[in-house]
């Protein structure tokens, strides 16, 4: 496509020399190094940025978000993993230098964070559900150690359903390990590709048990809980006296933020990688074994995106995230502050110290102290950790 374009250059501007088909090569090998070089920077940097800003920031800090840390975790460890190695693929046209077990590797790696990522989505959207349909006794629900268990065991079963599969051979059309033959060295030997075969039913049974299942589960969640949402706010609105509707009526707002916000994030996964396990599917079903070309590429690329855009998604919808992002990225908030004494609060005019009234100009010093520092300091609800009613 590139060639094509540089001839119709030449005959629109009457280039009589041509260029030539190594510049070529190299200028578009050249892009593509600078593409993927900055979309694994952005991957890594964004879901590293998630991290810091849910643990330092204390409008953040709610149970529901350590499946968001969870989420972030599975896309930092894609982009400092398999993406690297991915891209090595694509620059060296699907050679792979490092021979059969590691590619095994790679190739492990690779399906166990999808899968990390599609159970962490499954986890969020029952943690949503029981926050909307049944606040009251959510915290009687979801508490640490239940989310903690939760978490550990969606990472023991990525664990089990990606290296056990691949390194027992259940993947391939006789039952043998992929790969066991290939050495360091013979890259370039005819037939040798680095991905994940699929020439059995496993295939499919894969991918319906790990994508499509969650996927219709967690679509017939989210349907439950808007149901339930609009149904909260009519009841609120007709149980509740004008006067007395704010509080009730900031807290579920916070929550259908929240879910809102969530839901995004489920939306651009299953935007991101339908393409892929469509495709991964109908090869399946075929049974082919033919190398990687583009179409593979791009729709493996395609899903490897949705570890970027979460980091996006987040600021995008939440209020509260604009925030800790903004503060990170400026080195401010108390996280970035120099440790300061305590604000002296004044709110009365008279100040006594051991019964006797202190004199006019020290309340005038202690009003100069308080207007001095009253830029650098955070309000009485950030310091208390209570997050302001969203917009």
């Amino acid at each position: 496509m590139s060639e094509h374009f540089l001839l119709r250059y030449q005959q629109q501007h009457c280039v009589s020399e041509p260029v030539p088909v190594e510049e070529v090569t190299m200028i578009s090998t050249a892009l593509r190094w600078l593409v993927l070089v900055s979309f694994i920077i952005l991957t890594i940097g964004g879901n590293v940025l998630v991290c810091l800003a849910v643990g330092l920031s204390r409008r953040l800090w709610r149970i529901a978000n350590c499946f968001v840390v969870s989420l972030a975790v599975t896309d930092l460890l894609l982009g400092l993993l398999v993406l690297p190695f991915s891209a090595t693929l694509e620059l060296r046209s699907g050679i792979w230098p490092l021979g059969g077990a590691l590619c095994n590797i790679y190739v492990s790696l690779d399906v166990m964070l999808c899968t990390s990522s599609i159970l962490t989505l499954l986890a969020i959207s029952v943690d949503r559900y029981l926050a909307i349909s049944a606040p009251l006794s959510y915290s009687r629900r979801v508490t640490p150690l239940r989310v903690t268990m939760a978490m550990i065991a969606i990472w023991a079963l990525s664990l089990a359903v990606s290296f056990v599969p691949i390194h027992l051979g259940w993947n391939t059309a006789d039952y043998t390990v992929q790969h066991l033959d290939w050495g360091i060295g013979e890259e370039d030997n005819e037939g040798y590709y680095c991905h994940f075969e699929w020439n059995n039913n496993y295939v499919v049974i894969y991918a319906f048990s790990s994508f499509y299942l969650p996927l219709l589960l967690m679509c017939g969640m989210y349907l439950c809980i808007f149901r339930v949402a609009q149904k909260q706010v009519r009841r609120i609105c007709a149980a509740t006296p004008s006067f007395a509707r704010a509080a009730s009526t900031a807290a579920i707002a916070r929550e259908h933020k929240a879910t809102v916000t969530l839901a995004a994030v489920l939306g651009a996964f299953v935007i991101c990688w339908f393409p892929y396990f469509t495709f991964f599917i109908c090869m399946g079903v075929k049974k082919r074994t033919n190398p990687p070309n583009t179409l593979n590429s791009v729709v493996l690329w395609l899903g490897y995106f949705n570890s970027a855009l979460n980091p996006i998604l987040y600021p995008a919808f939440n209020r509260d995230f604009r925030r800790a992002y903004g503060e990170l990225l400026r080195c401010r908030g108390p996280f970035c502050r120099k440790p300061q004494l305590p604000r002296v609060s004044v709110h009365k005019r008279l100040t006594f110290t051991n019964g006797q009234r202190v004199s006019q100009q020290s309340e005038k010093h202690i009003d100069t102290v308080n207007k001095e520092t009253e830029g650098e300091s955070i309000t009485l609800h950030e310091r208390n950790g209570i997050p302001d009613e969203p917009r």
